[in-house]
């Protein structure tokens, strides 16, 4: 999976989000909704957002659970692979 976090500075959402992501060893590459203005314009009231592609996979309050749950139905998408 290639995710993107989108987050923001100083959001306590965010660094809680971004806590699960590395608690479950989950990779993903970070981006600040503030530094990019079309990630600006879909997500700035919506942060943390997690992304595959364009498609929202959580937004707002999430964690260790959330992700979870996340992974056991992309893996169940895809037949028991890991």
């Amino acid at each position: 999976m290639n995710l993107v976090f989108v987050t923001r500075e100083g959001c306590g959402l965010c660094e809680k989000a971004e806590r699960a992501l590395w608690t479950l060893g989950i990779p993903y590459v970070r981006r600040d909704v503030d530094q990019d203005p079309g990630l600006f314009r879909l997500y700035t009231f919506r942060v943390p957002v997690l992304l595959l592609g364009e498609a929202v996979l959580l937004e707002g309050a999430f964690g260790e659970k959330d992700l979870l749950a996340l992974v056991a139905r992309w893996q169940e998408s895809k037949g028991g692979e890991a």
